[in-house]
């Protein structure tokens, strides 16, 4: 009987333990974690892929040859891009991390482990460059997800116009390089629709691949906005609980 008893006890006790900790998990920290985590890889990967594919298709279909010479050519551009993709997704790696080591710490489980404390001014201050560097990073995201939005709108011209060709066979439709920036005002790179190439590229995959390839990064870009705004909001949130609250037996768990 009172091995029966015991045996419940060291259950009962196992499953508080469980919901205890449970209970100290920063769920909204995490939510905004994971979706920046998600959001992040969308966009570097979809983004490095549809990078290499529009060099395929400026070198095989819009005849545009890379410059001879350091010059600052779109396909230095491009590299440019690609190199400043690799920095994003190693810096929201590590920014991720300490998103959820203050997401921890802002919660109740510090204080049921250790005792209660109080907030002191080095950490309000760690606080709020936290809160000022997420904010940033916001503005930033929503930056990239309007440049993002300018080579899908781009190439959606250039797909929707492969799409209905038999639309446009009776009109000679031309796409300047020039009209994007691509290319310089002296140098003249057009495909029309007529022309042999035109054609070719629309039944490839390259075109249907990189255009699908830049929408699914600015959908990625889209949901890094998402996981800043969440981010943001948990981190005042929290400061404000823990500043003002720091005298009492409170701790927030968001």
């Amino acid at each position: 009987m009172e091995e029966n008893m015991e045996e419940g006890q060291t259950q009962k006790g196992c499953s508080e333990c469980c919901l205890k900790c449970l209970s100290g998990i920063p769920y909204a920290s995490l939510i905004a974690t994971i979706l920046l985590y998600a959001g992040v890889a969308l966009f570097c990967g979809c983004g490095h892929e549809a990078l290499s594919g529009t060099v395929t298709i400026l070198q095989t279909y819009f005849d545009v040859v890379r410059s001879p010479v350091d010059a600052l050519d779109v396909f230095t551009m491009i590299d440019i891009f690609k190199y400043v993709i690799y920095g994003v997704a190693a810096a929201f790696f590590v920014y991720g991390i300490l998103l959820m080591v203050e997401g921890f710490f802002t919660t109740g489980a510090i204080r049921d482990l250790y005792g209660d404390f109080k907030i002191t001014t080095c950490g309000r201050c760690v606080s709020a460059w936290f809160i000022m560097l997420t904010y940033i990073f916001m503005l930033a995201w929503l930056g990239v997800t309007a440049f993002t939005s300018l080579p899908v709108f781009m190439y959606f011209n250039i797909w929707n116009t492969c799409q209905n060709t038999t639309l446009v066979e009776s009109s000679n439709l031309c796409f300047d390089l020039r009209q994007f920036g691509i290319v310089s005002i002296g140098d003249e790179k057009r495909l029309c629709t007529a022309s042999e190439n035109f054609i070719k590229m629309c039944e490839s995959n390259e075109l249907d691949l990189t255009f699908h390839l830049f929408v699914c990064a600015l959908a990625g870009a889209g949901a890094a906005v998402i996981a800043m705004v969440v981010a943001v909001s948990v981190l005042i949130r929290n400061h404000v609980i823990l500043t003002s609250k720091s005298t009492g037996r409170y701790c927030t768990r968001f």
